[in-house]
């Protein structure tokens, strides 16, 4: 049923965020803002992400991604809401809210590999990763649609998308509710051999004491926050380039659609090359695959199709680290911390993710997309250059596909 909750939950999010940009846009009435709509559910997927993990440590997955898909859909409801108003600081909390719905299908990964042993880790989280790409894919062709359900009503065209991706979140929450039984963190810890880790830990202290301790934990925070964050910086202000080079809502749809194809799409052979080869090997093609992408998009001006090819790359080096450095960070730390870590993982991805996406649009604004796309690259240094540490080392120190070779 993980399977079917994410597609909803790539339908609803993709639904509304591909045309957030242009709507954040004409609510402020400045091109400056329009990264701090994305930027703001960004940011809200971040503060939520530890009492979350809080909740799913004591009460299991199944309550944390209810209230997850919840708090997502009171969030489109908000939009739809500034819209109408209209007020800018309202549309920034309702796309807070949003983002819990992006945390959902965050969760969800970890939620796979629960009830998998290291040598199967990979494959498990690609596949509920893989399972997004078909709302996700869907989500920008609809939003042009769903937009046109709404002429002649009191809500406005733009924002109608986000009135529909509020339905879909809280069917998601409810298929959650009826059919995710029984509970896999819960399950796991039942059958899990009783030893000297103690009681489940479930504050940051917790978390960030358990990375601390082990280098392959640092290697793949460091991996899933880079990758996230440079992915996203680039991805929320390519409709505003296009859109300056002549681009229509189809084309940027088609585009962002792309993008996601390239997300979710192929995550189930990175799942596979992380178990096969090892998270370091996969973790190195993340930072070469994300490297072209910056070089293809940063370069394309006005040839759309190169703009199209360079967001493809995009999500394949974003799925590439987001697995292999999901993996990691679960091989690498003991059952007890595992939720507290990953709520500090996606905290920490997020809020850099936030802060990059609102620096985006001030960046885009005064020296353009290609500078964007070169600072997106040298976020990608970090991981390179403690993948090759770890690799000359050769300290398998985190479980089965630690280490590539």
């Amino acid at each position: 049923m993980l399977v079917v909750s994410q597609i909803l939950g790539g339908l609803g999010v993709a639904i509304g965020i591909a045309l957030a940009p242009m709507l954040a846009a004409e609510v402020s009435g400045s091109e400056a803002l329009s990264g701090l709509a994305p930027t703001a559910s960004v940011l809200g997927t971040a503060l939520l992400s530890l009492p979350l993990a809080a909740l799913m440590t004591s009460r299991g997955r199944r309550s944390g991604l209810m209230l997850a898909y919840l708090i997502g859909a009171l969030g489109g409801g908000l939009v739809v809401l500034a819209t109408m108003l209209p007020s800018f600081p309202l549309l920034l909390l309702g796309m807070a809210g949003f983002g819990a719905g992006s945390l959902a299908g965050l969760q969800a990964r970890f939620a796979a590999a629960d009830l998998v042993g290291p040598e199967r880790r990979g494959r498990a989280i690609s596949t509920v990763v893989w399972a997004t790409t078909i709302g996700s894919v869907l989500g920008p062709n609809i939003s042009a649609p769903a937009s046109r359900l709404f002429r002649g009503t009191p809500v406005p065209e733009a924002a109608g998308p986000f009135l529909c991706s509020a339905a879909v979140f809280l069917l998601a929450g409810l298929v959650v509710a009826l059919a995710l039984r029984p509970d896999p963190l819960l399950t796991a810890r039942a059958l899990a051999p009783e030893g000297p880790e103690g009681p489940p830990k479930r504050s940051l202290r917790a978390g960030i004491e358990a990375v601390r301790a082990s280098p392959m934990a640092r290697l793949a925070l460091v991996t899933v926050t880079a990758s996230h964050t440079a992915m996203v910086s680039i991805m929320v202000m390519t409709p505003v380039d296009l859109s300056r080079h002549g681009a229509g809502l189809q084309l940027i749809g088609l585009v962002i659609s792309g993008h996601i194809a390239g997300m979710y799409a192929f995550s189930p052979v990175m799942g596979w090359l992380a178990d096969r080869f090892g998270r370091l090997t996969v973790i190195g093609l993340a930072v070469g695959l994300l490297s072209c992408a910056a070089l293809l998009a940063g370069t394309a001006g006005p040839r759309h199709g190169q703009t199209a090819a360079g967001l493809f790359v995009l999500g394949l080096g974003w799925s590439a680290g987001m697995i292999a450095g999901s993996a990691l960070l679960t091989d690498a730390v003991p059952r007890s911390a595992q939720a507290a870590v990953q709520g500090l993982s996606d905290l920490t991805m997020n809020a850099a993710a936030g802060v990059g996406g609102a620096t985006a649009g001030v960046i885009v604004a005064q020296w353009g997309y290609g500078p964007l796309n070169a600072i997106g690259a040298a976020l990608l240094l970090p991981v390179a250059a403690l993948a090759l540490r770890r690799s000359l080392r050769q300290r398998p120190d985190a479980g089965p596909g630690a280490v590539g070779g």
